[in-house]
């Protein structure tokens, strides 16, 4: 098993959240969505176990980004940054794992948008990822697993987002916690700044079928509906 098969997002948020904090001392508050950690996360659904995810979601996916679109463009008169961007990112929906009663009234199509988080362009020319706290920044090329719920929108249209941190996990090559993560790659530097780290009471659905396939996540999730 390849080293970075061995590690859940979680546990590298251990040290992300370390990292986080210590920036904050430095950028302040605002800045812990984009220095590298992520931040701190505040959800205001929980969205960590496979109970959280079959009590509030709608579906639970298999789904690959394929395109982008910065969206929200916000300038800003002073300081460094020149303007910040969301963006909303397409998805192929591969594989549908798991829906509820309700979830199964407002069908997932085959194609789905999100908004997620975009950039910082600063008045010096650079650019830099504005990131999600503790959770994939989601970005076309890699696969997730995602724990999706419809939320109203403007005219009643509605628009899909995930329940929250928790609630979207890295999934390249079918494999739980491999992939994109806070905007990176997770690679062997990463594995070994986590393991200092880890948290020993992570019970989330990632940690617990962590290298697994969607089989094992199913499994989970059934496991959930029965308790």
């Amino acid at each position: 098993m390849n080293v970075r098969d061995v590690l859940t997002s979680r546990s590298l948020a251990g040290f992300a959240a370390l990292a986080g904090v210590a920036a904050a001392v430095l950028v302040g508050k605002d800045g812990l969505g984009t220095v590298v950690g992520c931040g701190i996360a505040d959800d205001a659904v929980p969205s960590v176990t496979a109970k959280d995810w079959v009590s509030s979601a709608d579906h639970v996916v298999v789904a690959t980004g394929v395109r982008e679109q910065e969206v929200d463009r916000r300038e800003f008169k002073s300081g460094p940054v020149r303007y910040a961007t969301d963006r909303t990112v397409t998805f192929r929906t591969d594989r549908v794992l798991w829906s509820s009663a309700a979830g199964r009234g407002r069908a997932v199509d085959r194609g789905f948008d999100m908004v997620a988080a975009g950039w910082n362009v600063y008045r010096s020319g650079g650019r830099v990822k504005r990131t999600t706290p503790e959770a994939p920044r989601l970005e076309p090329g890699h696969t997730y697993l995602l724990a999706l719920r419809r939320e109203a929108g403007e005219g009643g249209a509605g628009r899909w987002s995930v329940l929250g941190e928790g609630a979207a996990v890295p999934f390249d090559d079918r494999t739980v916690g491999r992939g994109e993560w806070c905007g990176r790659v997770l690679d062997e530097e990463d594995v070994a700044l986590a393991e200092r780290f880890s948290r020993s009471d992570d019970h989330s659905l990632e940690k617990v079928v962590l290298g697994r396939d969607e089989r094992a996540v199913t499994g989970e999730l059934q496991r959930a509906l029965k308790e």
